[in-house]
């Protein structure tokens, strides 16, 4: 459905007198801004979940009791 949408504006820009160069340069800049905005919006979506997964091992770790025995020794 997108390409429909770069199609239109590739043809309006064209039909209202601006060269193809300029097109060209509209549709790059055009794409980078979006895939630089849709990368923030990812972040802002998976935040979260991030903190979440901070959280949960945080949890984890203040919960998980050390071992301590005779063999302690073994490990060094």
């Amino acid at each position: 459905m997108e390409i429909l949408f770069v199609i239109g504006f590739f043809l309006m820009l064209l039909l209202t007198g601006v060269s193809l160069l300029g097109v060209i340069a509209a549709l790059i800049i055009a794409s980078l801004v979006m895939m630089v905005g849709g990368l923030f919006v990812i972040v802002i979506k998976l935040l979260p979940w991030l903190a979440l997964a901070v959280v949960v091992v945080w949890i984890w770790r203040a919960c998980k009791k050390p071992k301590t025995g005779r063999n302690d020794w073994i490990s060094r």
